[in-house]
């Protein structure tokens, strides 16, 4: 048995796009199609306005915040909950009391296979 962290403190600081952030990095394929990574923004944190490089998949684990896609159109979203964005769409994710967020990143991810979409 190995045992590993994905806190903040193992973290890396993004400020890019005018981001303020932490991100743990979790897993990477080998060909890198799929990429696996924890989000923790606090208090008043952003992941600023850009866009996506390939089809990305938001899990929020724990808190809530505010997602943007395409259309600017601000919308909440809480633990429990999914925001899925495709290659090239712009999109934002901001907190005004904290977030920790699971992305799974790559081509062709589908999470309509297994998920319900939300009304």
């Amino acid at each position: 048995m190995k045992l590993f962290r994905f806190d903040k403190k193992v973290g890396t600081h993004i400020s890019r796009y005018e981001s303020d952030f932490w991100l743990s990095r979790i897993l990477r394929t080998e060909n890198a199609n799929l990429q696996i990574s924890c989000m923790h923004l606090e208090v008043d944190s952003v992941i600023g306005l850009h866009p996506a490089t390939v089809d990305q998949l938001l899990l929020i684990m724990e808190g809530e915040g505010m997602v943007t896609g395409s259309e600017q159109k601000e919308t909440k979203v809480s633990k429990g909950e999914g925001v899925f964005w495709e290659a090239g769409e712009w999109h934002e994710t901001k907190s005004e009391k904290g977030m920790i967020a699971i992305t799974i990143e790559g081509k062709g991810i589908d999470p309509g296979t297994f998920m319900k979409e939300r009304n």
